[in-house]
């Protein structure tokens, strides 16, 4: 095969990858840029949203389409919620305390891995995609569900933005992200806005687990590179920064896909790994972040 299959390919393989980590790394930088914590159990919401779309696409025997939608429906809720629930008892009585909320979501990290491995188990399990199909290009057949996980995840990125430039909720997280005590006193109602943001940010862990499953199988395990090439998405971006985290998304996605198809995926982390070293030190607060004053 020429250069030029191998390179559509990957490019092709890259840009999948790329949507899933742009929707998976917005929901960490969603919650540092509003909130002001890492969330280091953001890995383990999106295997707990992996887990949850196999166990509905399991339930529901009808179709294979019927499960992923009501997959893509009941896991960001559920994930969600017990997004909420661990912000309500766990990240609110420690006033988010930066210091202790890491500490407190590698709590987390652990309970969430060893209660899905307890319940679930340690077998991967494959999720059936909703449609199973070919297109043809130029050289070869290319998986259709793969092309839609691009186009979904471009529908929900606008959607995020949509909702945070065109919304009164949206409006209200800016406002605390800006200064809290201010937003406190125009009687905007922080500690939901915190829980919903915490939330959300879950949500589209889970949405990217969603949308990824049918094409890598759900495991106990599978949390820990996405919360890898999250953090390394976000910092490249910019902590905080939607824009610069969405455009980081499709350089490390992209790079990776090319690298992995071409050379091995270790070298592709390893090249994503130097890139961060390298922007910590020319460029501290990321290609979109605000220098701290």
């Amino acid at each position: 095969m020429d250069f030029g299959p191998y390179f559509l390919l990957a490019s092709l393989e890259g840009a999948v990858g790329a949507a899933v980590l742009a929707v998976t790394a917005l929901g960490l930088s969603l919650v540092f840029g509003v909130m002001r914590i890492v969330n280091v159990a953001h890995g383990e919401f999106f295997m707990l949203g992996a887990v949850i779309a196999w166990w509905v696409a399991s339930l529901i025997g009808i179709h294979p389409a019927v499960g992923f939608l009501a997959a893509l429906v009941v896991s960001p809720l559920v994930v969600g919620s017990v997004a909420i629930l661990a912000e309500r008892t766990v990240l609110s009585r420690l006033h988010y305390d930066p210091e202790a909320t890491i500490v407190a979501t590698i709590g987390m990290l652990y309970v969430i891995q060893q209660a899905v491995l307890m319940t679930y188990g340690p077998e991967a399990r494959p999720v059936q995609p909703p449609f199973d199909f070919r297109i043809q290009l130029p050289w070869f057949g290319y998986s259709a569900y793969k092309l839609f996980v691009i186009l979904a995840a471009v529908v929900l990125l606008l959607a995020v933005w949509w909702g945070l430039t065109r919304t009164r909720l949206g409006l209200m997280m800016r406002a605390t992200q800006i200064d809290r005590e201010t937003a406190r006193a125009f009687a905007i109602p922080v500690d939901r806005v915190y829980a919903g943001v915490f939330a959300v940010g879950a949500a589209l862990a889970a949405l990217g687990a969603v949308l990824v499953v049918p094409v890598q199988q759900a495991h106990y395990l599978m949390g820990h590179d996405p919360l890898l090439l999250s953090f390394i998405t976000v910092i490249i971006g910019g902590l905080g920064s939607l824009r610069g985290t969405v455009l980081a998304a499709v350089i490390i996605g992209m790079s990776d896909g090319i690298i992995s198809v071409f050379f091995s995926p270790t070298l592709a982390k390893i090249i994503a790994t130097l890139a961060v070293a390298m922007v910590l030190v020319a460029r501290p607060q990321g290609l979109f972040g605000e220098r701290a004053p």
